[in-house]
C-alpha cells in the first residue's frame, strides 16, 4: 500500500494492542518531511485484553464466579492453556462469519469442575441459560458467531467512543488519514467498526503486517529521532525553589523563616506546561541563588504532573522524577559568594527531558535526564 502525504496533512495513528489504545495526531512538514505532533499520545485499557475479560465473565455466568477463582488458583497452568485456545478463537472472529467457533476445554477444567460441583460441565451448559454457547461431545464450547462477536462489542465501543472523542477537539478537525495498527488491529470486527463510524471523515488505512507497523517504526525513528521535529510535551516539568514569602499571595503552612528571612517553601517553578507545543532541542533556562551564601551543595529536584495549574511540588498528582547535585565548594572567599548565580537549562523535544545545573562561578555542572514519553 502506498500512500501519499502533503504539507500540511493531518492523520491519526491509532495503535490497538493488547493492554492499551494509544492515539497520536502528527502533520505533515515539507520539504524535509518532518512531522509535527499536534496531540499529545493519550489512550485507555481498550486493548484486547477486555475481549478475554468479557470470555471470562461469560465463563463466571456459565460455571459460577467461585469455581472460576477456584480454578485460576488450583490449576494455573490449565487456565493459561484455556485462555491460548480463546485467543486462536478470537483471532477468527469476522463479522460475516457463520461457523461457530470452537473452544477446546482442558481435560482438568472438565475433571476438577466435576469434583466442585458434583456434576458435569455439559450439565452446567444446560443450566446455565446460555443459549449461544452449547457443548461438543469432542470436549468443546461451541459459540455461535453473533457469541463471540459480542464479547468484542464492549472493548470495541470504547475504542470507537475514545476516536469519537477524540476527532471534536480543534487540533484533530482536518485530519485525512487514520491509521489503524497493533496486534489487535488485526481484529476485522475492529476494522469494520472503525471504517464505519469514520470511513466518511477521513481515509482508513490498514497497513499490511499491521501487528509488526508500530515495531518498524520505532527501528525507523531509532534511526532517525529528529523525524519528528515538535512535540507535545505529555507533562508540566519545573523544579522545587523556594521564593522570598509575600503575605496574601502565599498560603501561611508553606511559611519558613531562617536566619531573619521569610521564605516560601515548595514553590513549583514551571518550566513547561502539559500539552504545550516544543520544538527539538528546545531549551528553557531559569537562574537561581543559593539561600545561604555559605552553602557548598545545591540540590535541584525536578517534577513533573499532568495538571497545568500547579503551584507547589506538595499538590495532588506531582511527582519527583530526577535530581540535580551541585558542589558549591572551590571558591570560598571570592566576593562573588554573595550573589552567586546557579542556571538550570531544561532540554525539551527528544524522547527525554535533559536538565543541566551550572554553576556559573565555577563552570561546574551536573546533568539528568528523564524519559520524556514516561
Amino acid at each position: 500500500m502506498f500512500v501519499v502525504g502533503f504539507a500540511g496533512d493531518r492523520y491519526v495513528v491509532v495503535d490497538c494492542g493488547g493492554g492499551t489504545v494509544d492515539l497520536t495526531v502528527h502533520q505533515i512538514r515539507l520539504p524535509e518531511g518532518h512531522l509535527k505532533e499536534l496531540y499529545k499520545a493519550s489512550g485507555g485499557p481498550y486493548g484486547s485484553l477486555g475481549v478475554d475479560y468479557e470470555f471470562e465473565k461469560l465463563l463466571c455466568k456459565i460455571f459460577g464466579d467461585d469455581f472460576i477463582d477456584q480454578f485460576k488458583v488450583k490449576r494455573p497452568a490449565a487456565w493459561v492453556d484455556l485462555m491460548i485456545a480463546f485467543e486462536s478463537r478470537k483471532r477468527a472472529a469476522a463479522p460475516d462469519r457463520t461457523n461457530p467457533l470452537n473452544i477446546t476445554l482442558p481435560f482438568s477444567f472438565i475433571d476438577y469442575y466435576k469434583k466442585f460441583r458434583g456434576h458435569s460441565v455439559e450439565h452446567a451448559l444446560r443450566k446455565s441459560n446460555v443459549d449461544f454457547v452449547k457443548w461438543s461431545s469432542q470436549g468443546m464450547l461451541r459459540m455461535n458467531p453473533d457469541a463471540m462477536n459480542a464479547l468484542f462489542k464492549p472493548t470495541v465501543d470504547q475504542i470507537i467512543e475514545h476516536l469519537s472523542t477524540l476527532f471534536q477537539k480543534p487540533e484533530v478537525s482536518g485530519v485525512k488519514f487514520l491509521f489503524l495498527v497493533g496486534g489487535f488491529a488485526e481484529s476485522p470486527l475492529l476494522q469494520q467498526a472503525v471504517q464505519k463510524a469514520f470511513g466518511d471523515k477521513c481515509r482508513v488505512i490498514i497497513p499490511h503486517d499491521v501487528g509488526l507497523t508500530i515495531l518498524k517504526g520505532a527501528v525507523l525513528f531509532g534511526l532517525d529521532p529528529a523525524v519528528i521535529k515538535v512535540r507535545r510535551s505529555p507533562m508540566t516539568y519545573g523544579v522545587g525553589v523556594l521564593n522570598r514569602y509575600v503575605e496574601g499571595k502565599h498560603p501561611a503552612e508553606k511559611l519558613l523563616v531562617k536566619d531573619g528571612t521569610r521564605w516560601c517553601t515548595d514553590v513549583f517553578d514551571k518550566f513547561i506546561l502539559v500539552d504545550q507545543s516544543v520544538a527539538l532541542g528546545e531549551t528553557v533556562k531559569r537562574s537561581y541563588t543559593p539561600a545561604k551564601p555559605s552553602q557548598l551543595l545545591i540540590i535541584i529536584n525536578i517534577y513533573s504532573s499532568e495538571k497545568e495549574d500547579v503551584s507547589f511540588i506538595s499538590d495532588p498528582g506531582v511527582r519527583k522524577c530526577g535530581t540535580l547535585r551541585l558542589d558549591l565548594t572551590g571558591v570560598e572567599g571570592s566576593p562573588s559568594m554573595s550573589r552567586r548565580e546557579i542556571q538550570t537549562i531544561m532540554q525539551f523535544g527528544d524522547t527525554e527531558v535533559k536538565a543541566t545545573a551550572i554553576d556559573v562561578t565555577t563552570s561546574k555542572s551536573v546533568k539528568v535526564s528523564i524519559d520524556f514519553l514516561n
